[in-house]
């Protein structure tokens, strides 16, 4: 027997154990890989694979590595530094009580949390069909025809709603009037977008006379300091310039109030964030937009939409993906090409659970609260706003009521831009109870108030003309699941549909689905980080203060910059707070005109329309044959912009999948001529304790925490983008008028200071978990997976790019092209037939045409990745049987994928292949059996037939 004291202790303690549960293959795995590529190490394959220029051979300064335990032990201790105060701040964030049975089988569920954004709707319908709901409860509420399935917060969303106005609004006009009663954030973000749009932003009174050129006028009803407007006379002035009238907003008002879409909005913008979604210091939150039906074509962000699939019945898919505003690159207005699904889902479950009855109530008991509140104050002296949903306003005593309110635990709204400094705004919501009015009082009044007494003389402050009588949720989805056991059982029948992390691996290219560990999720829900709003004092938020600083710091090290912003939420939101600061900083040196904008033609369509966003020109950097940046051409269009030149943007990874030779020097070449240099952190997978941007000569980037730093994709959304700069460009990032961040004059990119802030405890414990040697070992196991696929799918599928020694970087690019020439077969028929073998089908024709892009990731187990080289081999025998004229294209299983149950149990089979075939062809398929709900989805029906509400329920019932 061996002795206790022959293992090393430290191997005891364990505190480097979370890197084995991370990474998927196991050390012997990984050796007999590294053999079929004829290494013996991962640092071997690491210097057969990185340019020598780039590598960095030094260690992370991260935290870690240590236990599960110990993370959430001592990120719990920081989280108890946060002091959860009753919330009346109100400014769109809103205490809610997320329904048990969603918050448990929905927000803390992988089968919902895990599953990536619906492209491949046959594998999707579930959260698909969740997301109709949502739209279905934003048309409903708002009055509108169409609204999108989300977007990142209701500031932004305001923004999309200015550049959809000023493409849709026949006025020619250069002017975006914003009423000043308009929440504060939202208009710090719409002045820093409207800048290099070249608009002009002129503040006034909601019903005040509209400036001469105005294209949109943006209102606010109810308004930051609770005024409800009657809008149709403001959308009369508006409609007669020829103008758009833009309203945002609140869903639960919108349950009482006449909706802005019967009081003449073109637009309606807002945040469902009080259905069910906890403030979390600022998100991730769902915001929505909703238009008149001619603006829905133009309309950003994602739409769902009704269809057939092959066998006729009702499917679901993202309809008009072509209009999606990143795939106009340079001509776009908008870089928006994710969304907040899993809050959304969360808001539409919250919809259908309550019902319209259920909301109704919510709905009429704040607003009878904030009365019997608004009497209490009337009575104690204080005037008040005459009208309210739920939100008062009055002068007071600041200095007096602050103290005593923060001694019992209370916050109320004390400043602001747009606030005098002598008033304070009461916020109430879902979770106020009579005891609270009370305790309000009493802090305000210095008198105990019987509030049952006051209640009999309170009135409401919804003017009579401004009641709402029109129904909303009627469909039977809002009107059946009502019983905790009939929503559990829709919920879970609609996961069932799903495909996820949970069921086998996402080998989508340059989206990075690897784990999203169950420690990391824990602290999201967490009271003390989900229940605080995001202007709380900074003295209740001293337990994000630390995570935040040490996560930036972290990332600061990680990345090679020196400074981080976390404010961006999405990594579009990265790209364009990286250009805004690019921007800025040439200002600052008075060369505001390098406005010049250098990108590859393999670049992601995000990058030319963020940069077309800031009134860039952009300039198109040819590729060689290689995939790599032309060197020659970067050259001669760096020197003949060069007085102009004022950025590169180029991804490294290069989105081919490897890593350029040249990079340092093409970093080099932009300098030279006066540019700066963002590299996009998409494939920041490929690089963490191999290789820092920042030392490669790079100026800025944003990260992707939502690929390489473990937060799950939401099947859509949320997502995080911070960005990291050097430090001449740190005086740039991003602001917060409402709560300042730094004393840089850069304006908001988000709503919220530091963006989805509830979300970053996720990368934050992936980082300390890790620790410097497991963060490097990650990164070169994603390395080893992606190769190993290469080499055992090469010999059948082309790959397309390879870099130094025929190694690819964390993904590789297999060519269809040949083979759909010599068969018919298209990359999609792979993709459909890859679901009937149990897999979400890879990258589909991105970032070229025809093709196929894997990324493993490093979390795949070898036998994962066994079971996918198999399906494709099996796929490449099947379309030689359709090249040696076996089959014919059309009659091949390839073409009729994927196969449900509906046409196992068809009476006929008049195919040209077995059932056997159509479904189980390999024996992995008889241990354990996805099913596609539908059948091949008709695009084309979809987007000729547009519909974007909820289908009658007989068609969900035939589906």
């Amino acid at each position: 027997m061996r002795s206790p004291q022959s293992r090393p202790l430290r191997e005891l303690l364990q505190t480097d154990d979370f890197t084995r549960r991370h990474i998927g293959p196991s050390e012997a795995e990984q050796a007999e890989m590294l053999a079929a590529l004829n290494v013996t190490t991962l640092d071997q394959l690491t210097e057969s694979t990185l340019p020598e220029s780039i590598r960095f051979g030094g260690e992370l300064n991260v935290g870690g590595p240590v236990t599960e335990a110990q993370a959430l032990a001592d990120l719990k201790a920081a989280a108890q530094k946060n002091r959860v105060f009753r919330s009346y701040i109100g400014m769109g964030y809103h205490g809610t009580l997320t329904p048990n049975v969603v918050l448990r089988n929905m927000l803390e569920n992988p089968g919902w949390y895990t599953a990536y954004t619906p492209y491949q709707a046959e594998i999707s319908q579930g959260r698909l069909e969740m997301l109709l709901n949502f739209q279905q409860t934003v048309m409903d509420l708002t009055g509108m025809p169409v609204s999108n399935a989300s977007l990142l917060d209701e500031a932004t969303a305001a923004a999309e709603a200015m550049t959809l106005a000023k493409r849709q609004a026949k006025s020619k006009g250069n002017v975006f009037y914003v009423a000043d009663d308009v929440h504060p954030q939202t208009l710090d973000v719409v002045r820093t977008r409207a800048e290099y749009f070249g608009y002009e932003v002129v503040t006034g009174a909601a019903n005040g006379e509209l400036p001469e050129g105005t294209f949109a006028a943006l209102v606010q009803s109810p308004g930051t300091h609770g005024d409800l407007h009657d809008l149709s006379p403001v959308a009369e002035r508006v409609h007669a310039g020829q103008g758009a009238l833009i309203v945002a907003t609140d869903l639960l008002a919108c349950a009482l109030v006449t909706p802005p879409g019967e009081q003449g909005a073109d637009i309606v913008i807002g945040s469902a964030q009080r259905f069910g979604v906890p403030m979390g210091f600022g998100g991730p939150h769902a915001a929505f937009l909703a238009c008149r039906s001619e603006y829905q074509r133009s309309m950003p962000g994602r739409v769902i939409g009704v269809s057939k699939d092959g066998r006729g019945k009702t499917a679901l898919r993202m309809a008009m993906q072509t209009r999606e505003q990143h795939i106009r690159r340079e001509k776009a207005t908008s870089n928006i090409c994710t969304a907040q699904a899993l809050l959304a889902n969360m808001a539409a479950a919250y919809a259908v659970y309550h019902g319209p009855e259920g909301i109704r109530t919510i709905a009429e008991r704040v607003h009878r609260l904030t009365g019997i509140l608004a009497k209490g104050l009337a009575d104690g002296g204080y005037p008040l706003n005459e009208t309210f949903f739920d939100t008062l306003s009055f002068k007071a005593d600041v200095a007096f009521i602050q103290k005593r309110a923060e001694a019992r635990g209370i916050n109320f709204r004390y400043e602001g831009a747009g606030y005098l400094p002598d008033r304070i705004g009461i916020s109430l919501d879902e979770t106020t109870t009579l005891q609270d009015v009370a305790d309000i009082l009493q802090v305000i009044t210095g008198q105990q108030v019987d509030v049952l007494a006051l209640d009999a003389d309170a009135v409401g402050g919804i003017p009579a003309e401004l009641g709402r009588t029109s129904e909303y949720l009627t469909h039977p989805v809002f009107n059946t699941h009502h019983s905790e056991h009939a929503m559990l059982r829709y919920l879970k029948a609609l996961e069932n549909k799903d495909y996820s992390l949970v069921h086998g691996m996402i080998p989508l290219g340059s989206c990075t689905m690897k784990l999203n560990a169950t420690a990391e999720m824990i602290p999201v829900t967490w009271p003390e980080f989900g229940g605080l709003h995001p202007f709380a004092p900074a003295d209740q938020t001293e337990g994000y203060a630390q995570m935040l600083g040490e996560l930036e710091a972290w990332l600061a090290d990680i990345t090679g910059y020196d400074a981080v912003s976390l404010q961006p939420n999405s990594g579009a939101q990265g790209e364009y707070a990286g250009l805004l600061a690019i921007r800025k900083y040439h200002e600052s040196r008075n060369e505001a005109h390098r406005s010049v904008c250098l990108i590859p033609a393999s670049a992601h369509g995000t990058n030319p329309a963020s940069a077309a966003m800031l009134g860039m020109q952009v300039v198109v950097v040819k590729t060689d044959e290689s995939g790599n940046i032309d060197l020659n051409d970067l050259r001669a269009k760096a020197e003949a912009h060069s007085a102009n030149l004022g950025a590169l943007m180029i991804t490294y990874p290069s989105t081919h999948g490897v890593y350029e030779e040249h990079v340092t020097e093409v970093c080099e070449v932009i300098h030279a001529h006066g540019g700066q240099v963002y590299l996009d952190g998409a494939n920041m997978n490929a690089m963490v304790g191999l290789a820092k941007p920042g030392l490669i000569g790079s100026d800025v980037s944003h990260l992707n925490l939502h690929k390489t730093f473990a937060i799950p994709h939401g099947g859509g959304g949320p997502g995080m983008g911070p960005i990291g700069v050097k430090a001449h460009l740190a005086p740039f990032l991003p602001n917060h008028e409402v709560r300042p961040v730094s004393e840089s004059r850069t304006g908001a990119v988000s709503a919220a200071p530091y963006g989805s802030a509830s979300i970053l405890p996720i990368s934050y414990l992936y980082i300390r978990l890790l620790g410097p040697a497991g963060l490097k070992k990650a990164t070169q196991v994603a390395l080893l997976n992606a190769n190993y696929i290469a080499r055992q799918l090469g010999g059948a599928y082309p790959v397309l790019y390879t870099g130094r020694h025929e190694r690819v970087a964390h993904e590789c690019i297999l060519d269809i092209r040949p083979l759909k020439q010599a068969s018919g077969i298209t990359e999609e028929d792979i993709a459909k037939r890859l679901m009937d073998y149990g897999f979400h089908a890879p990258t589909m024709s991105f970032p070229v045409p025809g093709t196929l892009m894997i990324e493993p990731t490093e979390s795949e187990p070898k036998a994962e990745l066994d079971r996918f080289v198999e399906a494709m081999l099996e796929i490449r025998r099947e379309i030689q049987e359709v090249q040696d004229g076996l089959l014919k294209a059309e009659d091949s299983p390839l073409r009729h994928a994927p196969h449900t149950q509906d046409d196992l149990m068809a009476e006929e089979w008049n195919r040209a292949y077995s059932r056997e075939t159509a479904a189980f062809p390999t024996r992995a398929q008889r241990t354990w059996k996805y099913w596609p709900a539908v059948n091949r989805v008709d695009n084309v029906y979809g987007d000729r037939n547009f519909v974007c509400a909820c289908p009658p329920v007989e068609e969900y019932a035939e589906a």
